[in-house]
């Protein structure tokens, strides 16, 4: 970030100046901080330190430590135990809140374009592919992580530097009116909404509520702000309509989008498709994926970037990858991994079968890659006589339709034919009952297996995974089955059947 002096961001957040008769009270406005840290074991010389109170800790305890590596000042808003510092306190209400007005006030100084991205699944990868088109034509910058809450989005903005000409931001929300919070700090150029599904129901209870509190990211746009959709949902479409707003679409079903993908096929490693006639491979895997490449398709080109250029550097083999744990695929000894763990909810879910499937099924004569190490090493052996696997934790935070969405992804497990399943988590368990009654109807055999935690699963990986075993990894955060993907790594790197070249191998390529 650009160097703002204490002065102007004491007026900035509405703060007291608060000084020690030890501290010299020399000119502030001469005194400048040129970075925000809100982490006292990062932060750098120089930097401003906001001290945020957290569940597992509080930023006040930490302030002495901030000062001792360099900090100029803090944001405080409470007293702190050692009152004896010689440098700058800035005592505000809220340090959450004087952290949002700043990153506001940074954002509106600075010359780059903001793009705000929410919805329900696909904010993370959507700004994964519009950084990396971006990229190719502008000085682009994203946040390391999904800094998508309160206190993400503003170290997002206070991140980028003034010769950035493009920032991507993701908005994300559980509870009602934390969408129109963000867009007030962010003011995008251009607000997208991925898609709207049942997600975050604890909070936000149903369906209307969530597309009333994803559109309310319009609220934040520029005057000449450009807010993008997905036509493929009918009720949100209609809700823009309702209250007026203009918008552009994108679609892969709705008639006359304004970008509109068409002549769709999958192969085990990605898809092709046309956008308004311009064909593309994306060489990410499931349907989900495309609805994220026509919104980043629909970002670029409003931005000045044609279809045909994004077409081509989407496409560019050996070029896009995965984001981590979203739909990433492994090849972890003799086993093809989907790590999709980040993160679930009914939409993700469905979406991550689709992709199970088509590894598990796809003819390896339709398959017209091969030409990364872990396509290679697929396809060097038959998908005949391979078991899809699904290790599948709970979806959380669905409110009173818990239990019904958890029994309805038993039923899509069972049409996915998978062949066994390791239920994790007491909603597992419910969605597993579902999947064998299902599968048991409709004469499929499906084995199942249960587990309480995902450190009892990790303990019986392997009694029940074998090699050349097709797996697919996904459960909510709160189930961390990260830990089973390090456990697989753990139990088949490390077998007879793979020496250690190829375990290194097989790490590169996952790191690439």
């Amino acid at each position: 970030m650009k160097k703002f002096s204490i002065t102007d961001l004491a007026r900035i957040i509405g703060a007291h100046l608060e000084t020690t008769p030890d501290h010299e009270r020399r000119a502030m406005s001469h005194e400048f901080f040129a970075g925000v840290s809100i982490d006292s074991r990062t932060i750098k010389p120089g930097d401003c330190f906001f001290a945020i109170p957290g569940e597992n800790f509080d930023g006040h305890d930490y302030v002495s430590e901030a000062f001792a590596k360099g900090a100029v000042c803090a944001v405080i808003s409470k007293e702190l135990k050692n009152s004896k510092f010689r440098f700058c306190l800035l005592k505000v209400d809220d340090t959450v809140k004087a952290l949002g007005d700043f990153a506001r006030e940074y954002r509106q100084q600075t010359g780059f374009k903001v793009v705000a991205i929410t919805g329900s699944v696909g904010k993370t990868t959507t700004r994964h592919i519009t950084c990396y088109v971006l990229s190719k034509h502008f000085r682009v910058f994203q946040p390391p992580k999904n800094f998508n809450n309160n206190i993400g989005l503003p170290l997002t903005l206070l991140g980028a530097d003034p010769e950035h000409q493009v920032v991507i931001t993701e908005l994300g929300t559980n509870h009602p009116g934390e969408i129109a919070y963000l867009t007030g700090i962010a003011l995008p150029d251009i607000a997208v909404v991925t898609n709207v599904y049942p997600a975050h129901l604890e909070g936000l209870g149903n369906l209307e509520t969530i597309i009333q509190e994803k559109l309310s990211i319009s609220e934040g746009l520029k005057p000449d702000g450009v807010l993008i959709i997905n036509a493929d949902f009918d009720q949100l479409t209609d809700a823009c309509r309702a209250r007026g707003i203009r918008f552009v679409t994108f679609g892969k079903s709705a008639y006359e989008a304004d970008y509109q993908a068409a002549n769709i096929t999958y192969d085990s490693f990605g898809s092709h498709f046309a956008i308004n006639g311009v064909d593309v491979y994306l060489p990410l895997p499931g349907p989900g994926n495309i609805e994220n490449a026509l919104a980043a398709c629909a970002i670029c080109n409003q931005l000045g970037v044609t279809i045909e250029d994004f077409a081509q550097t989407v496409s560019t083999k050996g070029g896009l990858s995965p984001t981590p744990m979203r739909a990433e695929l492994l090849q972890i000894g003799t086993l093809t991994v989907l790590n999709d763990c980040y993160n679930a909810n009914p939409a993700s879910m469905e979406n991550a079968l689709q992709i199970l499937s088509n590894l598990g099924s796809t003819p390896l004569e339709k398959t017209n890659l091969g030409t990364t190490m872990l396509e290679k090493r697929f396809l060097t052996g038959s998908t005949q006589n391979r078991r899809t696997v699904f290790i599948c934790g709970d979806m959380a935070e669905l409110g009173q339709q818990t239990q019904l969405l958890h029994r309805q992804l038993g039923e899509s497990i069972a049409k996915a034919k998978v062949q066994l399943l390791l239920a994790v988590g007491k909603f597992a368990h419910i969605a597993a009952q579902a999947a064998k009654e299902a599968a048991d109807s409709s004469g499929h055999y499906l084995q199942v297996e249960y587990f309480d935690d995902t450190i009892s699963a990790c303990n019986n990986l392997q009694k029940f995974i074998k090699n050349h075993d097709i797996i697919l990894v996904k459960g909510s955060r709160i189930a961390k089955l990260e830990l089973v993907v390090e456990n697989l790594k753990e139990l088949f790197c490390n077998s007879m059947l793979e020496t250690r070249n190829e375990c290194r191998e097989s790490r590169f390529e996952r790191r690439r």
